[in-house]
């Protein structure tokens, strides 16, 4: 079995992969299969420094929100089709005064940094304030980051099966479904068909999911090093070794999607069971418009598809 470093996203109602040099996304729309295409040149190709090992997670990361919330914007306005008929709001009439035409640009950088706000404080600052408790009952670090950590997986896990339980989501997680089962053909080097995908597993080591659990593995092994001074000084630590932690994490699970060791393989089974709660079984409909994505991807990546840039 080949390796590729092409991967991809769930979306609504679709899938979006990214190659090397574009970015394919794949929506049902009824009976069709509508596929947009952009051509794309990620930070880490423009600039050499941000390509090193352990910088290029941060990058990488930033980069995948900022694609990510674009095309499941893209994706959700064809679903759901926009109406000609209503007027805009004052508040939209105000924003598109002030931005102009970059406004869909600057809605785009706002909900990247909303959404990065938001995961600091639900996932780093609420466990290191939750754990500061401890301090009441013991003075060892080493424990109270261990508890931190611990709690940091919990609720990481707690919110997994919170929306797995969500009807719209399911949909979404059976586009992720096949997404992974796409991509696992297409390494096996099989005819990209639907009766092809379908034997394959759901499961991937390079997963978003796989990465976000080693972020929390990582963050333990990370924070554990550092005292427990005050919260404000643990919630400036924790912000300012995020990127520490991102490009560890990245290091990882870049090792884990290009690796058969036995030992890298222990390492990502947790994230893997993870899976389980965000990927589900798709249907034929849903593995078309996976590999309606994927092969439009690999149109622009001549010999280039199996190589580890």
């Amino acid at each position: 079995m080949k390796k590729t470093d092409i991967g991809g996203q769930a979306v609504i109602e679709g899938v979006m992969m990214r190659g090397h040099n574009s970015i394919a996304t794949a929506v049902r729309c009824g009976n069709d299969i509508v596929v947009k295409k952009d051509m794309v040149k990620p930070l880490t190709r423009r600039y050499k420094i941000l390509s090193l090992p352990f910088i290029r997670g941060t990058v990488a990361l930033i980069d995948s929100l900022i694609i990510g919330i674009k095309t499941l914007s893209y994706s959700a306005e064809l679903v759901e089709g926009e109406s000609e008929d209503e007027e805009p709001s004052k508040f939209e009439l105000f924003l598109k005064k002030i931005f102009g035409d970059k406004l869909d640009d600057a809605i785009m950088y706002l909900s990247v940094a909303l959404s990065l706000a938001i995961s600091i404080i639900i996932f780093f600052i609420g466990p290191t304030y939750v754990a500061g408790f401890l301090k009441r009952y013991t003075e060892n670090t080493f424990f109270i980051n261990l508890f931190e950590g611990v709690l940091r997986v919990a609720i990481f896990i707690a919110y997994l099966l919170l929306i797995s339980k969500m009807e719209d989501i399911k949909r979404v997680f059976e586009y992720h479904g096949a997404e992974h089962k796409t991509i696992h053909c297409f390494e096996h080097e099989e005819e990209l068909t639907v009766e092809n995908a379908r034997k394959y597993t759901t499961l991937h080591p390079r997963c978003g999911t796989n990465f976000l659990f080693i972020v929390m593995i990582v963050s333990i092994i990370v924070f554990s090093f550092l005292r427990w001074p005050s919260l404000y000084i643990r919630i400036i630590s924790r912000i300012l070794l995020l990127p520490v932690v991102a490009g560890i994490s990245y290091e990882v699970i870049k090792i884990a999607g290009h690796s058969d060791n036995k030992i890298i393989a222990a390492l990502v089974y947790p994230g893997l069971l993870l899976q389980k709660l965000t990927t589900k079984e798709p249907d034929d409909s849903q593995l078309e418009v996976a590999i309606a994505s994927l092969k439009s991807v690999l149109e622009d990546e001549g010999g280039k598809a199996f190589e580890d840039i």
